[in-house]
């Protein structure tokens, strides 16, 4: 199965798919391209270093945001990709392009939702003092990370947690989980009925 991988920063996620998917030959699933709305995110160099196709579609060339997308599909069916994986990118897709990907868009975000869905949940986790925080697989609907769950896996909040030690933590299970989802996507494993995601 191909897959496109959305980025935005630094890649840590884009990396633990390069060596836990692409570079496994067992596991069946090729990142096809990595694609990025910045130009200098290092993700990209993480990409390029696993001889992975790369490019860079920023909103401001654009006139709006639906040719923004659209410029994105055109990678996604050029490179003929079953799954797009956001991991990290930080741009939202307007609703033609959730309607034409439905069910084909997954993201991973650093807190279990629907708690503190948004740009800065591990912040948001530590300001509300909740104990237990986490991270969630979802596929992309039309609003903010309010998509059907796929996954979810929790991590403690320690006292002495600040955003970095907590965020760091996360990232662990992120790092776990994420490459299980899409094998599981790549296994046909995954029905989704409403909002109910069933794990055959």
């Amino acid at each position: 199965m191909k897959i496109a991988v959305l980025v935005s920063g630094s890649g840590t996620n884009l990396q633990t798919l390069i060596e836990q998917l692409h570079q496994d030959k067992t596991s069946g699933i090729q990142i096809a391209v990595v694609i990025s709305d910045r130009r200098k995110a290092y993700a990209l160099k993480r990409a390029k270093r696993a001889s992975i196709p790369t490019h860079v579609v920023k909103t401001q060339d654009f006139e709006n945001r639906v040719d923004f997308d659209a410029e994105i599909s055109r990678f996604i069916e050029q490179y003929n990709v079953e799954l797009v994986v956001l991991a990290g990118f930080m741009k939202l897709f307007q609703p033609p392009f959730v309607r034409k990907y439905q069910n084909r868009i997954i993201n991973v975000h650093p807190t279990l939702l629907p708690a503190f869905p948004g740009a800065h949940p591990v912040a948001d986790t530590l300001a509300y003092g909740v104990k237990i925080a986490g991270v969630t697989v979802h596929f992309v609907d039309e609003d903010v990370d309010t998509g059907p769950i796929i996954a979810q896996s929790a991590v403690p909040v320690l006292d002495t947690d600040d955003e970095e030690s907590l965020h760091d933590r996360i990232q662990v299970e992120e790092h776990k989980l994420y490459p299980e989802v899409i094998k599981w996507y790549a296994q046909g494993r995954l029905k989704v009925e409403g909002r109910k995601v069933i794990v055959q």
